[in-house]
């Protein structure tokens, strides 16, 4: 479930991303309102996700998602250049973030609950 969550964290991240260009600076109400609300809501479920993922994992893939949403997005929405090589190190990138939730020792969750951490 924590993967699913993830997920979603990720692709809200593209969205506040993308919505960024949109704001004009947050000069203009309604794309800075939902930009901020996309972030607000990315950063809870990444949040949400991280209580039993592990944290270097769950944030890489999230900034990969992200990352790679924009990309592509740009190349889509704002004419971004679009050759091999940029379409070559995006599905890298993409490879990259399946590779990391693959090889997680812990599919779905850590072996110490964080309030462990604290009790000490």
């Amino acid at each position: 479930m924590a993967w699913i969550i993830l997920f979603f964290a990720g692709i809200l991240e593209t969205g506040w991303a993308i919505g960024l260009k949109y704001t004009d600076g947050f000069t203009r109400p309604l794309a800075s309102v939902l930009t901020i609300l996309a972030i607000i809501a990315s950063m809870v479920l990444l949040s949400i996700a991280v209580r039993t993922l592990p944290i270097g994992t769950a944030y890489a893939v999230w900034v990969g998602i992200g990352a790679a949403g924009a990309a592509l997005l740009g190349m889509i929405l704002f004419d971004e250049p679009r050759n091999a090589s940029r379409l070559f190190f995006l599905a890298l990138l993409v490879v990259s973030i399946v590779g990391l939730m693959l090889t997680s020792r812990h599919p779905d969750a850590v072996t110490r609950a964080p309030t462990e951490l604290t009790d000490r």
